[in-house]
């Protein structure tokens, strides 16, 4: 029976004046129906008797005078008034015994049927008082009133509590709806505050976060006008009982109708009456499955009775906001990684617009500070003492200036430099409490230093100097984002400095230098690899007036490819030509990797064996120039012009020249790589977002999984995706699948793979993911290799969906084509596609069972 209805009768009973009986109804009809059907027959019998007694007593003395009858007669008559009496009594016995087995008969049913609405009555309402008493008594006429009476309260209650229950499942809906809407955190738990206030019509609706030790700050209130605000408060002692805060963690949620009546200590309600608490609602809030804090209603204006389904929708909305947290969560992460991967992208290309060394520490400084909104930027450079200068710097009016300020730190040591030259960040959130010695603690002070981030800057592989991040006003908690940007950062204004270098000794050289400056710039404004290596061919073939120049790029077995070419019409071209070169040796290998530049003049003059030679004159070579480009230090390829239509004498500056822009190269595709990379980071962070989203706009299960497997076969440009659900025995069935045409459809199929064992289960429970390059060449099992190829399979991609904490079925995206090599950034990007899957059919199935309810009340 529902709360509301035990309150309210119970509060009927104790009012009531119950009516005490001393017999049955059952005693209580015989006694009737004897009376009824027995005394009036005696009455009738006694009365004829008396009248004929007293009749005889008048007339027989009249009888002697005149007749003078004998006494025989009397006697007679006396004997016959007698035997009339004796059968009045009979009678008057046998109606009796007539009129009980009638009634008897007759109220056995009135009996069974108040029994059997007892019994009903004591299942709904076991602690009725008026039903223990009339148990007592036995008046079963009088229970079966009361009874009737109880139920018709009882079914306009159920009544109520039932359209009660529809109003709140759609009320649900719509709060979980407002609540999805929401993308940040803050936005979601205003949301929450204010709806479910309105709703359910309460005084106070906070939400309490907690800090360490249980402590913590109510950090999101709706209130009504007139009452106390608790918004910001902090609680230093909340007093929660002994065990109480591990049943939040459990996911408790807790009701009290009144402070005053619910063993409370005296702490608990002093704090409660500072803001007028007379009832109250809590439920736990969980974020990333560790408890956040307390969604908590507070009725102030009155003592409130809370209903079951007010609890139950409290506790429902407290859940919906923890799904709603996480998303938000990885939403924010999502976008601070792409928001990032921009600015760095914005930042490299500022500092690279900059051609000489003042100008890159400058921009460094000014752009670096803009972004980690920091109170100074700087720039150390070191002596050859290991002291130092300040040679850039960006501050905030407000705090000291140490531009060019020359610091001898008494603490940096030789331990120290080794460590930033070999990539070292110092990350700092409070000097105080990170065990610096006092001499750096005091050389900090000085510089009104609270917390610091300091990066390296390499130059020319040597340690030049460091990039330095100052947050002067308070500590500051570094976060990962801002320390991975900053020492890419770091990295990329020693590459700047690099070619800043390297330009400004150019441009000195006079109008050799001009054109490698402007070689350089033509290659740098060149973002992918395919164009850094066109422009350098075609650049550097105007530069050196030659007839080819082209990149060769190394295999694994040093044979390679021609992969740019710049040659004039009238030479052969050879581009995408594969060269073996049986003269190149491993000892080349290592003079190209330490640097090495081979020019030759003539061909024929320098001692080159006779299989070089061959290879030369089948692309018309009369002299060359070698130089090596170097790819994250690795050797790539190798840079080389030719002299078709005579020998030629390579002048010094030429090599040089060469030399110069074949190093360039090597930067200019690191850094082709690196933003190829971030720009691919970005771009999928972006299209996680929008997936996700597409996603989440499908409110069923069956619509999650179709858009899922469209949008995903789209984003990685594969030939089948499709969502494979298991069953009870871990065989299972494709529920879900988008394919290129001309590859078999498999939805519906059901699959019995007799390879998948409960090891597999175990590791796809964890979170394993599984890219299959090629389905031949990784080791897996004929039964398996069997069931791909019946797919036409030749590569694929496999993550676990995880719904309600079990291992609801496989994510697979399949390459038919012909094998793939599969990207790490593909790899991530699928995995956490397949977990937001998880996270949305959790919120599908319980949209799905609200409005189910709600179409089943309606």
């Amino acid at each position: 029976m529902s709360q509301s209805f035990s309150q309210n009768q119970a509060r009927q009973n104790r009012q009531q004046k119950l009516w005490p009986q001393k017999w049955s109804l059952k005693t209580k009809a015989i006694v009737w129906a004897l009376s009824i059907s027995v005394l009036p027959v005696f009455a009738i019998g006694i009365a004829t008797y008396f009248y004929g007694i007293n009749l005889n007593t008048k007339q027989i003395p009249q009888v002697r005078l005149e007749r003078a009858k004998s006494s025989t007669e009397t006697e007679a008559l006396q004997r016959q008034l007698s035997l009339l009496l004796t059968g009045m009594g009979v009678t008057a016995i046998l109606a009796g015994a007539i009129a009980v087995f009638v009634t008897n008969r007759a109220m056995s049913r009135v009996s069974n049927i108040a029994a059997t609405s007892n019994d009903i009555k004591n299942r709904l309402r076991p602690d009725s008082e008026f039903t223990q008493t009339f148990i007592a008594n036995e008046d079963e006429l009088v229970m079966l009133e009361r009874n009737i009476s109880l139920f018709t309260e009882l079914l306009s209650v159920l009544v109520q509590e039932k359209e009660a229950e529809a109003d709140y499942s759609q009320l649900l809906t719509k709060i979980t709806r407002w609540v999805r809407e929401s993308f940040n955190e803050e936005d979601v738990l205003k949301t929450t505050s204010e709806e479910i206030r309105k709703a359910l019509n309460i005084d106070r609706v906070a939400i309490f976060c907690f800090n360490s030790n249980c402590n913590g700050t109510f950090i999101v209130e709706s209130v009504a006008p007139g009452l106390p605000k608790i918004l910001g408060v902090t609680v230093s002692d909340p007093g929660f009982e002994v065990g109480y805060i591990e049943k939040y963690r459990n996911g408790c949620t807790r009701a009290i109708d009144n402070i005053y009546q619910a063993d409370l200590s005296d702490g608990d309600i002093e704090l409660l009456k500072q803001f007028a608490v007379k009832s109250n609602l809590v439920a736990p809030i969980f974020k990333g499955k560790q408890l956040f804090g307390l969604l908590i209603a507070h009725q102030c204006s009155r003592v409130r009775f809370w209903q079951q389904s007010e609890i139950d929708l409290f506790a429902q909305i407290a859940m919906q906001v923890e799904f709603a947290l996480d998303y938000a969560k990885l939403l924010e992460e999502v976008d601070t990684k792409a928001d990032k991967a921009q600015i760095f992208i914005e930042i490299t290309r500022s500092i690279r617009e900059s051609l000489n060394e003042e100008d890159v520490l400058k921009i460094t400084v000014e752009e670096v500070r803009k972004v980690l909104s920091t109170d100074r930027v700087m720039v150390y450079s070191f002596n050859a003492n290991w002291s130092g200068t300040v040679i850039a710097e960006s501050v905030i009016p407000g705090y000291p200036k140490v531009l060019r300020s020359e610091i001898q730190d008494p603490c940096f040591g030789q331990g120290y430099v080794e460590k930033y030259q070999s990539g070292r960040v110092a990350i700092t959130n409070n000097i105080y409490q990170a065990g610096l010695a006092d001499c750096h603690i005091s050389l900090l002070e000085s510089f009104s230093v609270k917390a610091n981030l300091v990066a390296p800057i390499l130059k020319d592989e040597q340690l030049f100097g460091l990039l330095i991040a100052h947050q002067c006003s308070r500590p500051r908690d570094w976060q990962q984002p801002e320390i991975d940007l900053f020492a890419q950062i770091a990295m990329q204004v020693g590459f700047a400095l690099d070619h800043a270098r390297l330009l400004q000794r150019i441009e000195a050289e006079g109008v050799q230098s001009q054109l490698l400056v402007d070689t350089i710039g033509s290659i740098r404004q060149s973002l992918s690899e395919e164009d850094v290596l066109k422009t350098t061919v075609e650049e550097v073939r105007k530069v050196l007036s030659t007839d080819r120049v082209m990149v060769y790029s190394f295999n694994a077995n040093w044979s390679g490819t021609v992969i740019a070419e710049s040659v004039v019409l009238t030479y052969p071209k050879i581009l995408r030509a594969e060269i073996e070169d049986p003269c190149f040796g491993q000892g080349y290998v290592g003079e190209y990797q330490s640097g090495r530049v081979l020019a030759i003049n003539n061909i024929y003059e320098v001692g080159l064996a006779d299989c070089h030679i061959n290879l030369l004159e089948s692309f018309g070579v009369k002299a060359n120039l070698v130089a090596p480009i170097l790819k994250d230090e690795q050797l790539f390829g190798l840079l080389i012009a030719h002299q078709c239509s005579r020998p030629r004498d390579w002048k010094q500056s030429e090599i040089d020249l060469f030399a110069q822009i074949a190093m360039q190269v090597g930067f200019a595709l690191d850094h082709a790589r690196l933003l190829q990379r971030i720009e691919a980071e970005a771009m999928r962070s972006q299209l996680l977002v929008d997936i996700t989203r597409s996603i989440r706009q499908s409110l069923k299960e069956e619509d999650v999984l179709k858009t899922t497997v469209e949008e995903v076969r789209k984003a990685l440009s594969t030939d089948r995706v499709l969502v494979y659900s298991f069953y009870a025995n871990w065989f299972g069935i494709i529920i879900a699948e988008s394919v290129v045409p001309g590859y078999p459809k498999v939805l519906r199929s059901k699959i019995h793979d007799s390879c998948f064992t409960q090891g597999y289960i175990e590791k796809y429970q964890s979170g394993r993911v599984v890219a299959i390059n090629n389905i031949h060449e990784s080791g897996l099992a004929d039964c398996h290799i069997k069931l791909l190829e019946s797919f036409a399979v030749k590569a694929n991609l496999v993550a676990p969906i995880i719904k309600d904490e079990q291992l609801f079925g496989l994510l697979i995206a399949h390459q038919c084509s012909g094998p793939r090599d599969w990207q790490q950034p593909e790899i991530d990007l699928f995995t956490q596609i397949a977990m937001q899957v998880g996270f949305t059919l959790d919120h599908a199935r319980l949209l799905q069972a609200y409005q189910a309810t709600e179409a089943n009340s309606n």
